[in-house]
């Protein structure tokens, strides 16, 4: 038998015996969230002031339909996005309550859960909704802040890419803790 057809044949019995080949699961990237600091936002020309991450950049919401001057984008990594809102309450306050529920419940048809969570600071007037949205919703994240007088306030988390609740879970959880953060630090003026 010649050498070469030897080595053919013994290289095709000893990989004969292994596993089929199987296709792998889909990964996911690694995704490196940085450490949590946090600066003040006070600018002399808004009615609020509170702490956001120093990863964030925080402009004024050029997009907005009406050119409302008190509306932020909050930019942070991984193409995400909190819109805040702001809106002079002059007897529609109702009507606040009822555009921010609506905004929210919106999601139900791709949401699997929605937790809402009270917001209760008397020492601050700030009181409020927090909503986590789980699933594969287009908004992770919303809440509203009040004074119930004159102020309110209401935010929302996006991502600039398809929802996948899977992926994203960590990014979301990392990011509701900083609007919590957020919220705790909010102060009228």
């Amino acid at each position: 038998m010649k050498p070469c057809l030897l080595y053919v044949l013994l290289l095709s019995v000893a990989t004969a015996c292994g596993n089929p080949p199987a296709p792998k699961p889909e990964g996911y990237l690694r995704i490196d969230l940085p450490d949590k600091h946090y600066r003040l936002f006070d600018s002399v020309a808004f009615p609020y002031r509170f702490e956001c991450p120093v990863y964030a950049s925080v402009a004024p919401d050029a997009t907005s339909h009406n050119h409302e001057p008190y509306w932020l984008n909050i930019r942070l990594p991984e193409k995400a996005t909190i819109h805040f809102s702001y809106k002079r309450i002059k007897n529609n306050f109702s009507e606040l309550l009822d555009d921010t529920h609506n905004f929210v419940y919106r999601h139900v048809i791709k949401a699997s859960a929605i937790t809402e969570t009270p917001i209760h600071n008397s020492e601050k007037k700030t009181y409020g909704m927090l909503y986590e949205i789980s699933g594969e919703a287009a908004s992770s994240v919303q809440f509203y802040a009040t004074d119930s007088v004159r102020h309110f306030i209401r935010g929302a988390l996006y991502f600039m890419e398809a929802p996948n609740y899977a992926y994203l879970a960590p990014v979301i959880s990392y990011y509701t803790a900083d609007i919590e953060h957020l919220i705790e630090t909010l102060q009228w003026k």
